[in-house]
């Protein structure tokens, strides 16, 4: 049985969550459909987690979390991540995230056998943080769309724990997190998220 003070905080998080939610409603905030993306995911990561979830569809819906980067240390950031990369899973160089197709991770491991050009895809990265400007209205909506599809039976976690994990981080505001360890460990993986407006001349022939 959880002690007193833990369940009040069980319940302050969820009255928290709820308010937000109902607000979003209110908002009129539209669902967009991630299913037939996280079930390619799923199919490519047998190690997705909950977490890695809503990592791709806070991606998606908000862009990249590192809004405050300057195109210097960008670039040093994926030279020195590209410069250690090993061995991964099978990707594609462009990968969609976003149901409109808007947003794509761009994998490391394609676009340096590609010869990509790891300048250009810097800046591609900083001005997407500094241009795309998703709504967690949007995220909020398209997490519902996620617990559907769990309790279908689409994804590798239940309705129950996408539930538990969409009332957390609603509690919280709906923060940027990382990639669990577990998807880590098994598929390495190594991108950058831009928006497609910004892919011209990164990789040649593209």
């Amino acid at each position: 049985m959880p002690s007193p003070f833990i369940l009040s905080r069980i319940r302050r998080h969820a009255v928290v969550a709820l308010v937000f939610s109902l607000g979003l409603v209110a908002a009129g905030a539209s669902e967009p459909d991630f299913a037939p993306i996280l079930k390619e995911q799923v199919r490519r990561y047998p190690g997705l987690q909950v977490q890695d979830c809503y990592k791709l569809v806070f991606q998606a819906c908000l862009g990249s979390e590192h809004a405050a980067l300057d195109e210097a240390t960008a670039r040093q950031w994926l030279e020195r991540e590209v410069a250690g990369l090993g061995p991964g899973p099978a990707e594609p160089l462009i990968d969609p995230i976003s149901p409109d197709g808007r947003i794509v991770r761009i994998h490391l491991r394609p676009f340096v056998e590609q010869h990509g050009d790891v300048r250009k895809l810097a800046a591609a990265f900083v001005q997407t943080a500094r241009t795309f400007h998703g709504s967690k209205q949007e995220l909020a909506a398209a997490w519902a769309g996620v617990v559907r599809l769990a309790a279908e039976g689409g994804l590798p976690f239940g309705a129950g724990e996408a539930e538990r994990f969409g009332s957390a981080i609603a509690a919280d505001g709906y923060p940027a997190v990382h990639h669990s360890k577990a998807f880590n460990e098994r598929h390495r993986p190594a991108y950058r998220v831009v928006a497609r407006e910004f892919l011209a001349g990164l990789v040649p022939g593209q």
